[in-house]
């Protein structure tokens, strides 16, 4: 045993602040694209455009890696916002960042102290790594060993005497290198591969989860990954539907009378599309105002009994300041985050503490159909007709009698008798018709339900009329 093993006495340790465990969301689980440091992940070559559900912090640190430079790699944002802010889990991300396509050539001479330096640059890959003393090639284990600090840098120890520095070289990945496109992700029909957003159909096949919220935070800006994303919220394997958190470009809608205009030029104008503006601060580093949003909702949701009917609008986000990429503080009032609701956009108001504030979706105002134009509306609905569809998949290729008709006409209706009861909608109401299903239809295996949904819509505008009423005075001064 090295004497070092050796204790007697008392001692203390002090371990890194733990992020709470992450209260569940059940209401469907939300998607992420993004990049993130990979060479700080538990498998580098393993990370890049795949799928990892995860419940806790330290699961997508490992998954992905992590830094606080929000500029280099955009997934660590949501991943702040949802497990460290809001406490909520799980999440479905997806690093884009491929550390073999990805990645620049890597030389720095490191001058020791104490036998050891850390490298200025970071992103370095461990793999293929090669540290030199002069023209000699130090061998990794015993004439030297490398690891990283709680920076992500490179840290070198090396075990020989007498060494001043070393020159080190290798492989760094290149964030610069990731484009709209590799967000986007493509279908190779030789190879069967998908990246980036293609793989959002993978997500109920592997995981028995349904997207809820799809988000590219530091990349929706662009409509092109803006309005990829809002493509691929329908027919989600075949079946499924959600929403998106696009986030309206702040370097050209620099104050909110251009949001309107930069709204309409990026073609965001979907009722799948939740647009928000401009840009937050989180503990002094810049944000996409969706990855706090998305994280916001969510939380909201598994705070009422994982149903989404409660809007997420008047609800704390948690930030400290409402910004342009820049760096421009924005300090909107009332009436101004007004006028970006009415472009169907929902901003960053300061009441008392920073809050999400609008109802509509992008489609609004040229979509009025409340089922459309209100986003806790359109929620409600996509996450209905999901879990409908999770709820009686293992009926579909049963007879088409009418025990099977029955059957799904009393669960769903005793189902929305008992959120009816909740107070989380007004009405829901399924029936089975035979203008809908004539024999023809039977015969081809065929059979239509029609239900009816009633989410209660916001109460967006409360009006308090005050009118001075002399016969009070004259009641309180008058006498008999």
């Amino acid at each position: 045993m090295a004497l070092k093993d050796y204790m007697h006495g008392i001692r203390i340790q002090e371990n890194p602040t733990s992020v709470p465990t992450p209260v569940k969301n059940e209401a469907g689980v939300p998607v992420i694209f993004g990049t993130a440091p990979v060479n700080l992940a538990a498998d580098p070559e393993r990370a890049a455009n795949r799928l990892f559900l995860c419940s806790t912090f330290a699961e997508a640190k490992a998954a992905v890696g992590y830094s606080e430079d929000y500029e280099k790699y955009t997934l660590p944002q949501s991943m702040d916002a949802f497990f460290r802010v809001f406490g909520v889990g799980p999440v479905v991300i997806c690093n884009v960042l491929d550390p073999k396509a990805h990645r620049a050539d890597y030389t720095e001479t490191l001058d020791l102290v104490d036998g050891q330096a850390v490298a200025k640059e970071d992103g370095i890959l461990l793999k293929g790594l090669t540290v030199k003393n002069g023209d000699t090639v130090m061998e990794d284990g015993k004439d030297y060993a490398v690891g990283f600090d709680d920076g992500g840098h490179v840290v070198v120890a090396v075990l020989e005497e007498g060494v001043a520095s070393v020159t080190v070289s290798g492989s760094r990945i290149d964030p610069s290198k990731v484009t709209y496109g590799s967000v986007i992700g493509s279908y190779d029909p030789d190879t069967g591969m998908e990246t980036g957003m293609e793989l959002v159909r993978r997500v109920y096949p592997m995981f028995g989860l349904v997207p809820s919220l799809l988000l590219a935070p530091g990349w929706s800006q662009d409509p092109r990954v803006g309005i990829a994303l809002s493509e691929k919220c329908r027919d989600i394997s075949g079946m499924f539907r959600c929403e998106c958190v696009l986030d309206i470009d702040t370097a050209k809608a620099k104050k909110y009378g251009d949001v309107e205009d930069v709204k309409a030029e990026s073609g965001y104008m979907d009722e799948n599309m939740i647009c928000v503006w401009p840009m937050v601060k989180y503990a002094g580093r810049k944000m996409a105002y969706s990855a706090i949003y998305a994280a916001m909702a969510c939380h909201t949701d598994c705070s009422n009994d994982n149903v989404p009917n409660l809007s997420p609008s008047n609800r704390p986000i948690r930030v400290s300041a409402a910004v342009l990429q820049d760096g421009t503080e924005v300090v909107l009032d009332k009436d101004q985050a007004n006028a970006l609701n009415a472009v169907g956009v929902v901003a960053a108001l300061n009441m008392n503490g920073f809050k999400a504030w609008g109802n509509n979706t992008a489609a609004y105002p040229d979509t009025t159909d409340p089922k459309d134009r209100w986003i806790a509306c359109r929620r409600f609905f996509s996450w209905w007709g999901n879990s409908f569809i999770t709820t009686y998949m293992h009926k579909v290729d049963d007879p088409t009698n009418y025990r099977l008709i029955e059957s799904i006409v009393d669960s769903e209706n005793v189902r929305g008798n008992s959120l009816v009861s909740m107070g989380k909608c007004a009405g829901i109401r399924m029936a089975y018709g035979r203008e809908d299903n004539p024999i023809g239809n039977v015969l081809d295996g065929k059979a239509v339900f029609r239900q009816y949904l009633a989410p209660y819509t916001p109460a967006e505008d409360i009006l308090n009329i005050l009118e001075f009423d002399p016969s009070m005075i004259e009641a309180a001064l008058g006498g008999e």
